[in-house]
C-alpha cells in the first residue's frame, strides 16, 4: 500500500477507526510526522487533537540506532537488546537522557504555544504516528498517555513491521495498522511525499484542530 502523503494516510487510517467516531476519544499525534496524520483522524472522528512529545535516545556513536525513548511526564522506555549490544554505560545513558528530556520540554512548549494540554484522564486515547519502525517512540507515547490517565490506549499507524500487534503489547491495548510490508525497511518507503514536517506546521495544525 502506497500513500500519497501524510494527509492521505490519515484519511485512510480514519476509515479504519470509524468505530470510535462519536465516542469519548482523544487523538494524540506524535510530532512531527504523526501530527498531519492525526489531524485527519481527529477531524474525521470529531475528536480533539493533542500531541505526545517523545524523543528517541540514540546510541552516542550511532545516533540513528535507538536505545530507548523519553517522553513528557518522566516516561522512559529502554531497549535492553540495543543497550547490551552497544555496551552503553550508565553515565553515557544518563547524559543522552538528560539532553533529550530538555528537548522534550522545549518542543512541548513550542508546539502547543500557550495552549494547555488536552486532558486524557478517563478517555480512550488514539496515539497516531506516520509509521512505526523500531517501536521505541510509539511505546513511550503509549506509556505516556496511560500514565496521564487514558483508560484504553489505541496505537494507530498507516504502516509498520510484521508482528507489530505483539511488539506493542502490553503498552497498547489495541493496534490498528493499515499495512505491514514483507520487505519493510523504512516508513518513508510507503509514501510518495515524505517531506519533513516543520515545527510551525505542527503548531498550526493544533491551532486549526482547536
Amino acid at each position: 500500500m502506497l500513500f500519497a502523503d501524510r494527509a492521505d494516510a490519515g484519511r485512510r487510517l480514519a476509515t479504519a477507526l470509524q468505530s470510535f467516531a462519536g465516542s469519548d476519544v482523544v487523538v494524540v499525534g506524535l510530532p512531527r510526522g504523526g501530527v498531519p496524520v492525526g489531524f485527519e483522524v481527529a477531524r474525521e472522528l470529531g475528536a480533539p487533537l493533542d500531541i505526545a512529545v517523545v524523543r528517541k535516545l540514540g546510541v552516542p556513536y550511532q545516533p540513528e540506532l535507538a536505545m530507548g525513548a523519553v517522553g513528557e511526564g518522566g516516561t522512559l522506555v529502554l531497549n535492553d537488546d540495543v543497550l547490551r549490544m552497544s555496551r552503553i554505560t550508565d553515565d553515557a545513558l544518563r547524559e543522552v537522557e538528560q539532553h533529550e528530556r530538555a528537548e522534550v520540554e522545549r518542543r512541548a512548549r513550542r508546539f502547543r504555544r500557550d495552549r494547555p494540554p488536552v486532558q486524557l484522564a478517563g478517555h480512550t486515547v488514539i496515539v497516531v504516528d506516520d509509521g512505526v519502525a523500531t517501536g521505541s517512540t510509539a511505546r513511550a507515547a503509549c506509556q505516556l498517555v496511560r500514565a496521564l490517565g487514558a483508560v484504553w490506549v489505541v496505537l494507530a499507524v498507516p504502516v509498520g513491521p510484521r508482528g507489530i500487534e505483539q511488539r506493542m503489547r502490553p503498552d497498547a491495548d489495541e493496534v490498528v495498522c493499515l499495512t505491514t510490508p514483507t520487505d519493510f525497511f523504512a516508513v518513508g518507503e510507503c509514501y510518495r511525499d515524505f517531506r519533513q514536517v516543520e515545527d510551525d506546521e505542527v503548531s498550526d495544525l493544533l491551532d486549526r484542530a482547536g
